[in-house]
């Protein structure tokens, strides 16, 4: 007669086949998370979607404190680089709306700006250069035809730069 095992009630269900890393993962951080203050990870893990990604390259949420027994009107610490607290502090009113929408009630009420460095890891690869390249001799040409029967300045000016970025996007253009 073969002995049954006996199991554990709150024992984790076994299917047999592999669950997604993010089926596990709330439970997971649960604890350490819970440590911080932060009852729903959501905070942290969207917080680029609440204030923005250019706030949050530069912000990072670190602790959600309430006072003993309350869960509404808390104070969120946020680390913050540089210039960006002061920017952080004259959207305090509008982010801690973005927070208590994104909660679906009042669980902030002030935000506590830390300098310090975020948590986050600089972003890998090259970084991107904001100034744009200059059209090349056949489409300064081309747009200078175009728009040659142009008589108003201010129009013509800002029809070239429309222009210019149309034909910086535009792969059918030949580059020399």
């Amino acid at each position: 007669m073969k002995k049954q095992r006996a199991t554990k009630p709150n024992a984790p269900h076994r299917t047999g086949r592999m669950q997604p890393v993010a089926a596990a993962l709330p439970k997971i951080t649960a604890k350490a998370i819970g440590k911080r203050g932060f009852a729903e990870a959501s905070l942290i893990t969207d917080w680029a979607s609440i204030v923005g990604p250019e706030l949050a390259a530069v912000s990072q949420p670190t602790k959600l404190s309430f006072t003993p027994g309350e869960r509404t009107g808390g104070t969120l610490s946020i680390n913050v680089q540089g210039g960006v607290a002061t920017e952080l502090q004259h959207l305090e009113p509008v982010v801690v709306e973005r927070i208590n929408s994104h909660f679906g009630y009042g669980a902030v009420s002030r935000l506590r700006l830390v300098h310090a460095p975020s948590h986050r890891p600089p972003p890998r690869g090259r970084a991107k250069s904001n100034i744009p390249k200059p059209l090349n001799q056949t489409q300064r040409k081309a747009l200078d035809e175009l728009l040659r029967d142009v008589e108003d300045n201010d129009i013509r000016d800002a029809l070239a730069r429309l222009g210019g970025a149309i034909f910086k996007q535009d792969s059918s253009v030949k580059k020399s």
